[in-house]
């Protein structure tokens, strides 16, 4: 009986860390994704304000 349980909390331990390396894979693949749309965003937005404060 001790085995089963031992094997069981074995078990439930693996599949949190499975559960949790998914987790950080799919946000590391998120942020890699998204940093380059948010950085072309931000380039086109400072380039705007910078061409409409120009003095001449």
């Amino acid at each position: 009986m001790k085995k089963i349980l031992r094997n069981n909390k074995g078990q439930g331990v693996m599949e949190y860390m499975i559960i949790t390396s998914l987790v950080g894979i799919i946000c590391i693949t998120a942020v890699k994704g998204l940093g380059s749309r948010v950085k072309t965003r931000l380039e086109d937005a400072s380039s705007k304000i910078t061409e409409s404060i120009k003095i001449d």
